[in-house]
């Protein structure tokens, strides 16, 4: 039998508790503590803090709080007036835009899909990125 003191395992514990406990218990209970603690240490390390989540949505409510419905009319009239502005674009500049922007291809991507040099779509958003800017300072 091995003494172990219980204050050093519990944190609520504020006194000294002594309890007698089988060697394999013992062994068991500072094997797990050093696995804990070599976990910790390799989480700092590795700055490796992973969720918890179980995509259950707890997580995802307590970062992103719910927007109030201000909020939600101010979102859906600034996308309305972002995709008319865009409607008012050339074809070419509005579906270059769309493409890099919403669809997340880069402008090589673009340029190779359209056969065109990429320096022709780098112009192209640039220019329809200003006329986008103009049309939504004059709504």
């Amino acid at each position: 039998m091995k003494k172990m003191n219980l204050r050093g395992m519990y944190p609520f514990i504020k006194s000294d508790v002594w309890v007698d406990v089988d060697e394999e218990v013992a062994h068991e209970m500072r094997r797990f503590d050093l696995e804990e603690g070599a976990y910790r240490l390799r989480t700092y390390r590795h700055r490796a803090y992973y969720s918890l989540d179980r995509n259950d949505g707890i997580e995802q409510h307590v970062l992103f709080l719910s927007i109030s419905p201000e909020e939600y009319y101010e979102r859906k009239l600034s996308r309305q007036q972002l995709y008319e502005a865009m409607c008012l674009l050339p074809e070419k500049s509005a579906r270059r835009i769309y493409a890099h922007y919403f669809l997340g291809m880069s402008k090589v991507d673009i340029a190779r899909a359209e056969h065109v040099d990429e320096r022709a779509v780098r112009k192209s958003i640039q220019r329809g990125l200003k006329q986008m800017e103009y049309l939504l300072k004059n709504m």
